[in-house]
């Protein structure tokens, strides 16, 4: 059975498959998780957006481990420039690899990563819809609220919907809510909260909320897994 564990903000190391795949591997300034990049053990990295708190520590981590950055074109291309060995994909897009399922679906975000000359545009952001051992997990990457997550939740059984709640930089709790209802998720899970002060929230009035509509959800403190 698969098995995901929160570092807090939007970090989740997903076991399953026979691999260890980071999402939005964040440690080094995250100040949620005592967990430093050089400890990190996975086979590969899958990236929403490229912002500080998403990219992370993906091409450090990449590095130490001989891992394949899974992203978005342009994302991609970035860590590849960076001495990264990559996979490119875009919106829409899946491919099967030896763990099991990628498909990028959209998220309503913007993505850059701070180069030695400034941001550097690195592509659309992304959602990510990963399958392994016949369980999906969605990351929603850094998103507002849209209305073809329903369309998401028509097309594809999700196991586990891994939604952010901290508003400001992206949905907020009630938008959230919103967005359990329309994926129809077996569990969701809320992160992206808690991190810094604009992004404040309060994960159990979440759970609350999505519990109220006859939905599950849980919250999942920094370091605790989940076995699906």
């Amino acid at each position: 059975m698969p098995k995901l564990t929160y570092y807090g903000h939007s970090t989740f190391v997903l076991e399953g498959g026979g691999s260890r795949i980071a999402i939005d591997p964040f440690f080094a300034n995250n100040p949620h998780t005592n967990l430093k990049p050089e400890d990190v053990r996975v086979d590969y990295i899958i990236l929403t957006h490229g912002h500080f708190d998403h990219l992370g520590d993906a091409v450090q981590i990449a590095k130490q481990n001989d891992a394949t950055i899974i992203a978005s074109f342009e994302l991609a291309s970035y860590c590849e420039s960076q001495g990264a060995r990559v996979h490119p994909m875009h919106i829409g897009g899946a491919f099967t690899f030896p763990f099991g399922r990628v498909k990028l679906t959209q998220a309503l975000h913007g993505s850059a990563a701070l180069g030695s000359a400034g941001l550097v545009y690195t592509g659309s952001p992304c959602g990510v819809l990963v399958t392994v051992e016949d369980r999906m997990v969605y990351h929603a990457g850094d998103t507002g609220l849209f209305s073809d997550m329903r369309l998401i939740g028509e097309m594809n059984t999700i196991d586990v919907a891994l939604l952010p709640i901290g508003d400001n930089f992206t949905m907020g709790t009630d938008d959230a809510v919103k967005a359990a209802e329309l994926l129809n998720a077996k569990l969701s899970i809320p992160m992206h909260y808690n991190t810094w002060p604009p992004i404040q929230a309060n994960p159990a009035g979440f759970v609350k909320k999505v519990e109220s509509l006859g939905r599950k959800a849980r919250v999942l403190k920094p370091g605790e897994s989940y076995t699906f």
